[in-house]
């Protein structure tokens, strides 16, 4: 099987021109068939600031509702995505912007929580690997924004790691996926003041050790949460790393999620 390397970036890194352009001048030279996910930064959040829409986050989880789900659409389609695909297109890359609904290529559900209501956020049903297969056939990097629908009519935002996961897991049955989650940090840190304390590897038993001391941050719960679910999917290569590595071969530093 052909590899596939399945990169998902956000945090600072969406938020900062000079980041964003450093990581894909990297994405655009790497080899072979490659998939990018991203989600939208801070920008969502400060526009929906400006607009007076208040913000509510549980978990490091937004909380979308009507009025939100237009402006992460907005933001995270729009913007954010199109401007990222004309960036890998300066550099050569052909590429195609992409949210769930096109060639529904991402079917979600409403999530149903029991205790708690999340408004407009969707919960991966299915994915179109033809779709996807078609377009690594000519050439074509998908680059995928944090938007799914429910065939129903409605938007759902929809967490990018998860996006990124989901992805990996269903196209494993058709390439060697490597999944590569990339954000402003070395890795997964033992010390969240300390950026050089991060974990070469992590497995579950530290992970719940290091939640139950609540030394992980809940932004990065959603993360390590999706990195193992993709480790127990049967995926040999799942890491979390900074964006400067994300297409590091040899040289990668990094958290191997085991």
């Amino acid at each position: 099987m052909e590899d596939l390397y399945i990169i998902k970036i956000g945090g600072n890194i969406i938020d900062n021109n000079e980041k964003l352009d450093q990581f894909l001048d990297k994405f655009s030279e790497l080899e072979g068939l490659k998939l990018l996910i991203h989600g939208g930064g801070k920008l969502a959040t400060n526009l929906a600031n400006q607009l007076e829409i208040q913000q509510e986050m549980i978990d490091g989880r937004r909380v979308t509702d009507a009025e939100t789900i237009k402006i992460v659409t907005m933001v995270y389609a729009g913007l954010v995505n199109k401007t990222i695909v004309a960036k890998l297109q300066s550099r050569g890359c052909n590429s195609i912007g992409l949210s769930g609904m096109d060639a529904n290529c991402l079917l979600s559900s409403k999530r149903n929580h029991p205790t708690i209501d999340f408004g407009w956020v969707g919960d991966i049903k299915s994915i179109n690997v033809g779709f996807f297969e078609s377009l690594f056939e000519q050439n074509i990097v998908p680059v995928v924004s944090p938007i799914s629908h429910d065939n129903k009519g409605n938007l759902l935002n929809t967490n990018a790691d998860t996006i990124a996961t989901e992805l990996a897991i269903a196209l494993t049955e058709k390439y060697n996926v490597k999944l590569r989650y990339c954000f402003e940090k070395l890795g997964v840190l033992v010390d969240p003041e300390d950026d050089s304390s991060w974990l070469k590897s992590l497995d579950k038993s530290l992970y719940e050790e290091l939640k139950d001391k609540q030394i992980i941050s809940k932004g990065m719960l959603p993360k390590l949460e999706n990195a193992f679910k993709a480790s127990n999917s049967g995926l040999g290569d799942v890491e979390i790393c900074h964006a400067d590595y994300a297409t590091e071969i040899k040289n990668f530093i990094g958290t191997k999620i085991i």
